[in-house]
């Protein structure tokens, strides 16, 4: 299996970072996903990104967290646990 060229242009859309890259599809494959976004109201883009998440998870391979999720995640168990012995301090 080829891994894709990921050396695309990087941006933002609703604040996620992005990546720009080239795909292929069989027709019938973007026949679907075009009637599939449109039907959903979204972009290619963004049906094909959701679409693909679902299915590395459907198949095992979990979700993905990145370095900047993981420190949010540290910073909201420091924050409770700050607050928890506050409440206990009184």
């Amino acid at each position: 299996m080829r891994e894709p060229d990921l050396k695309g242009v990087e941006g933002t859309v609703n604040g996620v970072a992005t990546r720009k890259i080239t795909v292929s599809l069989d027709a019938t494959a973007l026949s679907l996903a075009e009637r599939a976004a449109a039907r959903e109201g979204l972009s290619m883009s963004a049906w094909l990104s959701r679409a693909a998440r679902r299915e590395a998870v459907r198949t095992g391979v979990g979700p993905v967290v990145d370095d900047g999720l993981a420190d949010a995640l540290a910073d909201e168990a420091e924050l409770s646990e700050a607050e928890r012995d506050m409440r206990a301090a009184g």
